[in-house]
């Protein structure tokens, strides 16, 4: 289990969750990227989910992403637990819903802290309970014709 921080002089005074949003429109990294600067933070780790061409042996041609009306309230508070837990300076999650093609964005996520081992951890905790705990589904389409829906929690 990751420690605890509690060093309210270390966060900056403005909420240290810059950016949260379900699009379905591109995802941007300069966006992400962007809004979690931080001229106190030394490090900044970045994840990015792509659509691959392949899932569990067989080919992926496209799939589609659909999220519940609370998914963005869920992703707060995923990102209100990571922010409680590392000493977060920034925070960044957008999520992709509608149809994708193989290669497309369909999460990216990001933090900085005053380290780069705080930052890799958040960033770690942020993307794994986020695929666990936010209502956001995957239908994806095969080459063969099947067709398979993958719940994220």
């Amino acid at each position: 289990m990751a420690p605890t921080y509690d060093h309210p002089g270390e966060r900056t005074a403005a909420d240290p969750i810059r950016l949260l949003a379900i699009r379905d429109t591109p995802l941007s990294l300069d966006e992400v990227f962007r809004a979690v600067g931080d001229d106190a933070a030394g490090g900044t780790a970045l994840f990015v989910g792509t659509v691959r061409n392949h899932d569990g042996g067989a080919d992926v041609d496209a799939l589609g992403y659909s999220s519940h009306p609370s998914a963005e309230a869920e992703l707060r508070r995923v990102a209100e637990k990571v922010v409680a837990e590392f000493p977060v300076r920034a925070l960044a999650a957008v999520h992709r819903v509608g149809d994708l093609v193989v290669g497309d964005l369909a999460v990216v996520v990001a933090v900085s802290c005053p380290h780069r081992a705080e930052a890799f951890a958040a960033c770690r905790k942020l993307i794994d309970d986020l695929k666990h705990e936010v209502p956001i589904w995957k239908h994806q389409r095969f080459s063969d014709g099947t067709e398979e829906w993958v719940g994220a929690c």
